[in-house]
Formats: C-alpha cells, sequence, structure tokens
C-alpha cells in the first residue's frame, strides 16, 4: 500500500515523499486508517517495523484538521526512555515539517526549569517520560485538559522499568473522552491488564511476530571462552573493517570496561548507560551516529528506543536474560525491513540462555568456532541445572562438524 492511499493531510504527503517514504508497513497498513477514524487501537509491533510512523503521521493529520492554531498539549506520547523520547519528537518534527505544530519533549536527567519555560510558550505534541512528567503535572507546570490523543509507546518496557503507578496516575488529569493508542512489542497479562483499565473498545491489531524481525538479520554464533569474548570482539570489527557497531552487556560497570579495553585495542569505543549524564549520553551517541567511533557499548534499557539509520552490525557481547530482548537487540540492524547482522559471542556458561532464545525463535541457531578462538573444551563446567544446561553442554561437546550449515525449523510438537 502506498502513502498516497492514506487520507492524510497533503502538508504530511509531502514531507513523507520528501523523506523516502513510498510503500507502507504492515503495522501502518493497518493503525493508520483506525487512528485516523479515532478508534482506541491496541497494537503489537516489534521494535524496527515502522511503528512511530504509525502513530506518528495520522496524528498529526487529525491534529491539523481539528486543532487550528492552538498551542495547548493535544497529543500526549508517554516513552519509557529518555533517547526514545528524543527518537519520536524528532519523527513528529520531522513528519510535520510543514504542519506549524509544535512538540516538546520532556525527561528527567537535565534541568527541568528549561522544560517550564519551553511549556509555557505553548506546545500541540508532548513526548514524555513519565516520571518527569509526574513532576511537572504536581506542580501544575503542564495542563492535559485539552489531551485528544494518549500514546503509550513501548507499553511493556513502561511496565518493566515500573511506572504502572505513574501512567495510571496521569490518566487521571486527562479529559474523560480522548483516544487511547497503545503500542507494544509484546502482549502479556500485565498489558491486557492496562489496556482494560485505559482503552475503550480498542481495535487489537497484531503483525511481526518475533521471526519476522529476526529472520530480516544475519544471526552468527560464536562460541568462544568468557575470557576471550573482548579479543574476539576487535578482532571481527578490525579484521572485517566493520564500522558502527553497537554492542551489548548486561551491565553499565561491564559496558565502561569493555569501551575502555577495546579502546586500547585501537577500535575507538564509547559506552551509552543509564548512570551516564545524559549531555554525556547525548554526547555518545551523536559521536556514534556521526561515525567519529567505530562501536558503541549499551546496556538493554539504554539502547531502548535508539534509532540509528542504517545501523548494519550488532554484537551481542553477553547473551540477555530475557529471551525476548534478544530480539529487541538484533531488530537495531534490521529497521524498517532493512537487513543487518547480529552476531552473539556464547560461553560454555551461556548455553541455557541461548536454549532459551532458540524456543523463542522456533528454530536452532548454528554455533560456530572461529580458527584460533576455539573454546577450551577442559574449562567447560558441570552445567547448575539439570535440564537445559545439560543438554546445551552435550550440544557444546559435540563435533561441531556434525552441525547442520542451516538453522533447522523445530518440528511443532517440540517445546
Amino acid at each position: 500500500m502506498k502513502f498516497s492511499a492514506f487520507a492524510l493531510h497533503e502538508k504530511i504527503k509531502i514531507a513523507v515523499a520528501e523523506m523516502g517514504y513510498t510503500s507502507a508497513t504492515p503495522i501502518q497498513q493497518q493503525a493508520v486508517p483506525l487512528i485516523l477514524a479515532n478508534n482506541d487501537v491496541m497494537a503489537r509491533a516489534q521494535t524496527g517495523t515502522g511503528k512511530t510512523a504509525a502513530f506518528a503521521l495520522p496524528l498529526l493529520s487529525n491534529l491539523m484538521v481539528e486543532n487550528g492554531e492552538k498551542k495547548q498539549v493535544s497529543i500526549l506520547v508517554l516513552v519509557p526512555t529518555r533517547e526514545l523520547a528524543q527518537q519520536v519528537s524528532n519523527s513528529f518534527n520531522a513528519y510535520g515539517k510543514y504542519c506549524q505544530t509544535k512538540s516538546a519533549m520532556i525527561y528527567g536527567g537535565v534541568s527541568i526549569n528549561t522544560q517550564i519555560e519551553q511549556l509555557k510558550q505553548g506546545v500541540d505534541i508532548l513526548v514524555a517520560t513519565p516520571g518527569r512528567l509526574i513532576d511537572l503535572l504536581t506542580n501544575n507546570h503542564v495542563n492535559l485538559n485539552a489531551i485528544q490523543t494518549l500514546v503509550l509507546d513501548e507499553a511493556d518496557r513502561l511496565l518493566d522499568l515500573g511506572f504502572k503507578d505513574e501512567i495510571e496516575k496521569i490518566f487521571e488529569y486527562l479529559p474523560a473522552k480522548h483516544q487511547t493508542l497503545l503500542f507494544s512489542a509484546t502482549f502479556d497479562d500485565a498489558i491486557f491488564k492496562l489496556s482494560k483499565k485505559l482503552l475503550h473498545e480498542p481495535e487489537v491489531i497484531s503483525v511481526d511476530d518475533v521471526n519476522t524481525v529476526a529472520n530480516k538479520v544475519e544471526q552468527i554464533v560464536y562460541t568462544v571462552d568468557e575470557d576471550r569474548k573482548r579479543e574476539l570482539t576487535s578482532y571481527l570489527i578490525g579484521s572485517n573493517n566493520w564500522q558502527q557497531v553497537l554492542i551489548f552487556i548486561r551491565t553499565k560497570k561491564a559496558a565502561d570496561e569493555l569501551a575502555k579495553e577495546m579502546c586500547k585495542d585501537g577500535i575507538k569505543t564509547l559506552s551509552l548507560h543509564g548512570d551516564k549524564s545524559q549531555g554525556a549520553r547525548e554526547k555518545s551517541l551523536a559521536e556514534f551516529k556521526q561515525g567519529k567511533c567505530r562501536a558503541l557499548v549499551a546496556t538493554d534499557v539504554a539502547a531502548r528506543g535508539l534509532d540509528i539509520v542504517d545501523l548494519k552490525y550488532v554484537i551481542n557481547f553477553e547473551l540477555p536474560y530475557v529471551a525476548e530482548d534478544y530480539v529487541h537487540r538484533i531488530g537495531r540492524t534490521a529497521r524498517a525491513g532493512k537487513s543487518g547482522l547480529a552476531v552473539s559471542l556464547l560461553s560454555p556458561s551461556e548455553e541455557w540462555l541461548l536454549t532459551a532464545i532458540e524456543e523463542t525463535l522456533n528454530y536452532r541457531l548454528l554455533q560456530q568456532w572461529l580458527p584460533g578462538y576455539e573454546p577450551d573444551l577442559n574449562k567447560v563446567t558441570q552445567p547448575k541445572k539439570s535440564g537445559e544446561k545439560q543438554r546445551a553442554r552435550k550440544r557444546l561437546l559435540s563435533d561441531p562438524k556434525d552441525k547442520h550449515k542451516q538453522r533447522r525449523k523445530r518440528p511443532a510438537n517440540r517445546r
């Protein structure tokens, strides 16, 4: 479906055409008409499917028709992180290039006074993290009485970060009649409970399951000893001359340490995590986007919502404890239908995590040994979990030459 087929305001169509948008993604095809019709919508869509445009374009179009020149908050978008707030706000600005709408983003970690002054000047669209918005609401610095639409973007992550109470509190400040849109990568019991409280007879749409996103990415798993992961990471980046590599790691401390050691290897690397100041985070991200550093080491929370154009490489330095986070990670490099490469470094102690990921994907991931970085099988310890880890260890000790070179689909009855 072409974007020109949507009943969007002409000024928005012009901006979209200038950005090179031609065909709508599945989530856009389903969500845009429903949002234009002022329906409540509950949508399941993975990162990188074009979901921001799916709600931003129709909301801007409705705002152009209904709001005129008024400068009061009509659209409120709640997001889990500062980085996602910046991405969403930038998208609204780009799509609304010719619309004369005004947007603002508010989040913690920066001066609240600057944000208060911005709100005093009047805004149509407010993109906010829940904590900072609560601060502004309780001190009467923002008025939500004119809200037409509330958007919960990455609702699953909002709940993961403990914002449920804040969301429900913010909801009390909204007018009784308004549109609510909920976008989430997953639908679980917590999401459904929240939707029952906030949405009225929503249209439910679901596109792009985990395999749809993951299958756009070439996935490689290298089995390597834990103490050689950093060496292998630097080797892969250097020998292949990769630029702009996003590296995922579990902890903030480990992110800083890895970035420091990789710099010693001659790979200019920066880190991104929640303990850094907002200014430092923005500087690291800007340098990475501009190609001033070759690699960026990030934690899952810090990387959530990052929008890096044409990112081709992701390295999982450590596998995530939550299998779905694996899909979010590799989806950083498969934005809007593009392909990418995701390399996971697997130590013997992480075999059980790979098993969980394979269960989520519903297929096996081939493990490879890179010459010169083969794991020392004498170091393989007895798994602590008798079930998953015993099977994982057996797979590790098997001859890698016997493994099929392609991903194999699991039988339908195997879990």
